[in-house]
């Protein structure tokens, strides 16, 4: 019996010998496709070639592609665990003809492949055609042999495929695997049940469908089939559901193992296992591809799945005291890593951003499952059956509380959840937090759109020239054209051709000098509110500027060339850092300046102090290696094919411009770059810090900036050298010497301090406190000591509690402002916690402790002595006097 791993091989195998080239699984991530959330299907990646946007050096091609639908309009994620098929995470095989073989090839492919290679009965297949598609009808019956009678015509809905509105598209013919009476459900395709079950899609793109809805024949008709890795192996390997086989059983078995239960005792035990099984296999691959857990997008979907693994482990026994998920992933990557090599190389990063995130999520758990029993609760007693909307918003606004948890718990508890009324708050907070933020819908000026239908494009000369010449087709003053520009005028100019770059991709604009026949225009900013719409940004200089006038154009090379370094080593900055940190490191936002670099990347933690080393010590590295800085324009696909980066959301164009350095860097990028790395210079990490929850910024500085940078820090060592009255080398060890001389000091001092805690050193304080006697209580001793801090009153009053054994303790201080009170008590009858709550109103702050030790802080230094009395009266409460 074939394992799982065979049947992948072995499909590509058997393509393979029939002319298909394997082509490796991309991203989960699509790249340069913000129409997908994830791939969720083998065709994503060839889509440019469906529509005839690219070409590839292939006309046939196999895959196992990697597929995720667990968001946006393919979402299997609620079904997960309920059924024996559903998944979020899952591999599609598949075989495509791209205007080569068309409908009797790719039947006979898939009619050899089950019954020959993996031996399927053939009379347990049934195959659905579209209801006018004679010609597969034919093919099925005629030419391969099925009994007619195992051939179903079906409608649109179920076998005819398109992409999208408009478009390639054509009828299917789907294969279905009988898998007999034992299983419940009809005994045909379509129907009711599993018992017979869809295996493989063959989608035969004939037609293109145009805005009338209208099918006009492709001249090149292609294929694009599609079947499930997991119901296939469950189909050969006899199993009836997919969780039975050889892929899922190795990760239920670690999962039982760690939860004390086995597979197949109980229906609720049993569906958490297939949730949690299921769940580990899409945390593994997403994370090896970049996404981590947010919230929004595809993070906040890795999100989801993360929390929903971690509640159905609680309802398990396992995660109730820490962690678990992260301990099982092992399970995915050694299963998975031959197919899958980039999951090894993941582990690491699987491991730490799957604990980080269950512990943030046990946090949110411990306090918003209190909460939501207490919502409950209220719902019940109101002989309710809905939980408000507005207290799920407050559940998730709070607690950040997911409002699938809550509803997987309102289930049990029979009730359900007033969604309308959650997205009704959910959109209220964000329209108040866009008004308070005084963002607004960005919009292109209207002159702007007005230029756009007049104008001819800007051809962009400025990756070989810093000066050319351009002939001026608009002038734009005050968001008006005008046809003449006089000196102090500030203008916008676009140029039928520029050197100029214009801001974009997070490289600021060129700046530099317009010069016309006329009169001199300073250009302080270059933009591109439109496609190849070229705004000159600047001030009339001298003289006037007319509309028609020929300028010449001129760059500052100056700052073009410290923006060139800046992106050049952002660059070569992004690819040490996966390598340094791990794959999930990706760009999240980026600012190229002359003077400085800024970059922000995915990573869940503090990046330490020696991995910034590593990573400034290997870009420094790379510099000196001088390697040669090529471009190359080319498809999208073939770009992201040759291992370019791309990033999700960014619009690209048919053809793309790819920046590669040497074997270090390959990525999509318009922006003006080095001709060889050495002329970067230097490269200086600046700074390191938190932007945003799994966000993390680098700052830095190359080339003369980066020099500045080290001359001002010698500056600084030198004064500081002055101050210390040492020469700049000692400096450091001087310092060490001053900060121990200090050290010693400031131990003196709190000697001091608990020695005349102690009355070693004097009346005053620790001796001149007062004594007040409460009938029933334990005697309480108060003292005022001002100028001390709270660890000061701690050492204090441990003094204290030593000298008198029993006894109730009150001290307080005012120090710089700052007003502190300490109570103890020796007595659990007499809770210090409690004695000191509304003390702490007195001086205008709040209280908490343990009953031996409590503790408050304020700045009301009149209310301390009242504060000491409220603690006094609380005692005499307690006792009843």
């Amino acid at each position: 019996m074939p394992t799982a791993n065979e049947l992948r091989q072995g499909f590509l195998d058997y393509f393979k010998g029939h002319g298909h080239a394997i082509v490796p699984s991309s991203s989960l991530i699509p790249q340069a496709d913000p129409t997908l959330l994830f791939t969720n299907a083998g065709m994503v990646q060839f889509k440019g070639v469906f529509l005839g946007d690219e070409r590839r050096s292939y006309s046939r091609a196999v895959s196992s592609q990697k597929c995720v639908r667990a968001g946006g309009k393919h979402n299997d994620l609620e079904n997960v665990g309920q059924t024996g098929r559903h998944h979020t995470f899952f591999e599609m095989l598949g075989n495509f003809s791209f205007g080569d073989y068309f409908k009797e090839d790719a039947i006979r492919f898939g009619w050899e492949y089950l019954t020959q290679v993996v031996s399927l009965q053939p009379e347990r297949l049934w195959v659905t055609v579209f209801k006018d598609d004679d010609e597969a009808h034919a093919i099925w019956e005629h030419k391969i042999g099925v009994p007619a009678a195992r051939i179903i015509r079906c409608g649109e809905k179920d076998n005819f495929w398109q992409m999208a509105d408009t478009g390639p598209c054509g009828p299917c013919s789907e294969i279905h695997y009988d898998q007999g009476p034992g299983v419940p459900g009809d005994a045909a395709p379509n129907g009711a049940g599993d018992r017979v079950m869809e295996i493989w899609n063959l989608v035969f793109m004939q037609y293109h469908r145009d805005e009338k809805g209208a099918l006009h024949p492709l001249p090149k008709p292609s294929i694009d089939t599609g079947m499930g890795l997991e119901r296939l192996a469950a189909v050969v390997q006899g199993k009836t559901s997919n969780y039975d086989s050889d892929l899922f059983q190795p990760i239920i078995r670690a999962i039982g193992g760690a939860a004390g239960k086995r597979y197949g005792a109980s229906a609720d035990d049993d569906r958490a296992l297939r949730v949690i099984a299921d769940h580990l296999r899409a945390i593994a691959f997403l994370v090896a591809d970049g996404v981590l857990p947010s919230n929004e997008g595809r993070g906040y979907v890795l999100r989801r799945i993360l929390r929903r693994a971690g509640r159905y482990g609680r309802l398990l026994g396992i995660g109730l005291d820490g962690p678990f998920l992260y301990r099982l992933t092992d399970s995915v990557i050694d299963g998975m890593k031959g197919a899958y090599p980039e999951l090894e190389r993941a582990r690491t990063t699987i491991d730490h951003v799957t604990k980080a995130e269950e512990e943030r999520f046990l946090d949110t758990l411990d306090k918003g499952l209190h909460l939501l029993d207490e919502i409950v609760a209220d719902v019940k007693k109101a002989n309710r059956t809905v939980i408000p909307g507005a207290e799920l918003f407050k559940l998730y606004d709070t607690y950040g509380f997911p409002i699938d948890l809550a509803a997987d718990s309102a289930r049990d508890h029979g009730l359900t959840l007033d969604e309308a009324g959650f997205t009704a708050a959910l959109e209220e907070q964000r329209e108040r937090a866009r008004k308070t933020a005084g963002f607004a819908a960005a919009k292109t000026k209207e002159v702007y759109s007005e230029l756009g239908g007049i104008v001819a494009p800007t051809q962009f000369l400025g990756y070989t020239e810093l000066d050319t010449d351009g002939f001026v087709q608009a002038i734009v003053k005050q968001d008006a054209r005008i046809a003449e520009a006089v000196e102090g005028d500030d203008v916008e100019i676009v140029l039928d051709r520029t050197p100029f770059y214009a801001e974009g991709g997070g490289q600021v604009g060129d700046q530099g000098v317009l010069t016309g026949p006329d009169g001199v225009i300073e250009v302080k900013q270059t933009i591109k509110p439109a496609p190849d719409l070229f705004l000159h940004q600047g001030v009339v200089t001298r003289g006037r500027i007319r509309e028609g006038d020929r300028l010449r154009a001129h760059v500052d090379p100056r700052l073009r060339s410290g923006s060139a370094r800046n992106h050049t080593a952002t660059h070569l900055l992004h690819a040490v850092l996966r390598e340094v940190l791990g794959p999930h490191v990706k760009q999240y936002g980026s600012l190229v300046a002359p003077n400085r670099l800024r970059f922000d990347f995915a990573h869940f933690t503090p990046v330490r102090p020696g991995q910034l080393e590593d990573v400034e010590a290997i870009v420094n590295e790379r510099i000196r290696a001088n390697a040669p800085v090529c471009t190359n324009v080319m498809g999208i696909a073939e770009a992201v094919q040759a291992g370019a980066l791309a990033f999700f959301g960014d619009k690209y164009g048919d053809q793309v411009r790819v920046v590669e350095i040497n074997r270090f860097s390959k990525e999509l990028c318009g922006g003006t770059h080095c001709r060889h790395t050495g002329e970067i210079g230097l490269f200086k990490l600046v700074t390191e810090t938190g932007v945003a929850a799994g966000v993390r910024r680098i700052e830095a500085q190359t080339g003369e900036g980066a020099y500045e940078l080290l001359k001002q820090r010698e500056d600084e060592v030198r004064a500081l050298a002055d101050v210390l009255k040492a020469s700049p080398p000692d400096v450091l060890a001087k310092a060490r010497k001053l900060v121990t001389t200090l050290k010693e000091r400031d131990e003196e001092i709190d000697k001091l301090k608990a020695r005349l805690a102690g009355g070693q050193g004097g009346a005053g304080v620790g001796t001149s406190y007062t004594v007040v006697e409460v009938a029933g209580a334990p005697t309480v001793y108060w003292q005022q000591i001002d100028g001390m801090e709270m660890k000061d009153l701690r050492s204090l009053v441990d003094t204290l509690r030593e000298k008198h054994k029993e006894g109730i303790f009150v001290l307080g201080s005012v120090k710089d402002d700052k007003v502190s009170l300490l109570t103890a008590s020796s007595n659990t009858v007499y809770p210090a916690n409690e004695l000191i709550k509304p003390a702490a109103v007195e001086i205008g702050g709040s209280g908490g402790g343990r009953p031996e030790m409590a503790q408050a802080g304020g700045k009301n230094a009149e209310g301390l002595k009242t504060a000491i009395e409220r603690v006094i009266e609380g005692v005499k409460r307690i006792a009843g006097t």
